[in-house]
């Protein structure tokens, strides 16, 4: 368990575009190439874009160690994935309401950025002990489709904003958060009767969205924190456990040396009035781009937000 305190302000673009070393741009040109001989990737041409920009394409290589036969699997198996559930359209045709009702039971964004530029979420446990019993008479099947949405707004909507918006190394896209998990007032029950529920994002994250978290602080851990990590650990890969952080009980020093005071939560230090039920309070320049918070499934793409289309 990492517990040393999260350094992304120094290091949080390394083995991103603009921060590559030699070895990797060579790994990642190699890659590209072996996925297009593959079928897997076509490049842009003057009359198209590419079908995958390169910021996804990296992550899936980051997340290799730009290895490229595991990473080459892992992007296959993810196509794959994408085809079998049918992705696209599944985001392009979910419907609005239940889209915005399903955000109260994941990692919110707070409409803040951290130092880098990167998105910052916050997922509060506790407060999803209230609505539990709503979550548990949706279907299986239905949960899950939930979560791809969300994980596809994250992907084609907040990154791209973040990334259109001004931050320390403009030429580099976002492609990560960090994420702040509170813990505050959470029972070891209520953690072993959300386990499935936790473990179901965290896995399917892990395979199909690889490297999209960049620092997990923490904070208001119980007594029994050991407990759970035992049990949680097993969910993520060894890459992302080392991003996970588990800071005191006044985590205010450390998460503002990640994120200036006033882009954090004045919960856990800093001196923005948010809370996990509100929803996303855009900073100046975000508001600058899109007046307010767009609803329902959006992409944002040449700094435009439109609904998506195949």
């Amino acid at each position: 368990m990492a517990t040393s305190p999260p350094t992304s302000h120094l290091d949080g673009f390394s083995g991103h575009i603009g921060h590559l070393s030699t070895s990797q741009v060579e790994s990642f040109e190699a890659f590209k190439e072996d996925l297009s001989k593959a079928g897997l990737y076509t490049p842009a041409t003057d009359l198209a874009k590419a079908s995958h920009d390169d910021s996804t394409i990296l992550r899936f290589l980051r997340a290799r160690g730009f290895s490229l036969a595991p990473a080459h699997k892992q992007f296959s198996d993810a196509e794959n994935w994408r085809k079998q559930h049918d992705v696209l359209n599944l985001y392009n045709t979910f419907d609005p309401v239940e889209f915005e009702d399903a955000k109260r039971f994941y990692p919110r964004w707070t409409g803040r950025r951290d130092k880098n530029g990167l998105p910052l979420y916050v997922y509060r446990l506790a407060s999803l002990a209230p609505i539990q019993k709503e979550l548990d008479v949706v279907p299986a099947d239905r949960r899950y489709q939930r979560i791809v949405a969300l994980y596809e707004f994250m992907a084609r909507f907040t990154f791209p904003l973040c990334s259109h918006l001004p931050h320390p190394s403009p030429n580099t896209p976002i492609s990560s958060t960090t994420t702040i998990i509170d813990l505050q007032n959470v029972s070891l029950s209520s953690i072993w009767y959300l386990r499935s529920h936790l473990q179901e994002a965290s896995r399917l994250a892990t395979a199909n969205y690889p490297e999209t978290l960049n620092t997990i602080a923490v904070v208001n851990s119980p007594s029994f924190f050991p407990t759970i990590w035992g049990w949680i650990k097993g969910w993520f890969d060894e890459g992302t456990r080392s991003k996970i952080h588990v800071l005191g009980k006044d985590p205010g020093p450390t998460l503002r040396d990640l994120v200036h005071a006033d882009d954090l939560p004045k919960s856990y230090g800093g001196e923005l009035p948010w809370t996990f039920e509100d929803e996303p309070q855009l900073d100046h320049d975000a508001k600058a781009v899109l007046k307010e918070m767009p609803k329902g499934p959006v992409v944002f793409v040449d700094a435009v937000v439109s609904k998506p289309v195949s």
